[in-house]
């Protein structure tokens, strides 16, 4: 063989090992199970918190990214006596294949058609990232986390303004 074909060789492995490497490490390595919790956090209408009592609660975290958060659960609560602030541009994020509770697909189409709703969790959990909680009808309930206007102001560079939290 010629010694531009065992580079050619040699190169393409690298380049194939280096991809499958990236792969895990997105889709596996980083994510890791969060507790298990027996209530989820919303706000109120008024700014208060609520506690809200779930069951089955299944949840994914990774500290490599703050939009990383996906969990599900089952609540009895009705739709109709929950006081809590709905969270107006919430669209669910796909999580890994694995964590198949969360079908960020179906979650979206149950919003769109209007057999879910979303409220707010938490404001600023972190510096432009905010909570957000969608309940469906039947009482299936989904977390993930959104970047909120400070957020998106901050990742692109434009000031932040007076409404925005400060930065720690």
């Amino acid at each position: 063989m010629h010694a531009g074909k065992i580079l050619a060789i040699v190169l393409i492995l690298c380049a194939i090992v280096a991809g499958a490497g990236m792969y895990y490490l997105q889709v596996f390595h980083y994510y890791e199970e969060a507790p298990m919790q027996d209530s989820v956090r919303l706000t109120g209408s008024d700014g208060t918190p609520i506690d809200l009592p779930v069951r089955d609660f299944r949840a994914i975290d990774a500290e490599s990214s703050p939009i990383r958060f996906r969990a599900c659960f089952r609540t009895d609560a009705s739709l109709d006596t929950l006081d809590a602030e709905i969270y107006p541009r919430a669209i669910p994020r796909r999580g890994p294949f694995w964590f198949d509770c969360f079908d960020a697909d179906a979650v979206g189409a149950a919003i769109a058609e209007g057999s879910a709703r979303v409220f707010t969790g938490q404001r600023n959990l972190e510096f432009g990232i905010d909570r957000v909680v969608a309940i469906t009808n039947s009482g299936r309930g989904y977390i993930w986390h959104e970047v909120n206007e400070c957020g998106d102001r901050a990742y692109d560079g434009t000031p932040l303004g007076e409404d925005c939290p400060p930065r720690d």
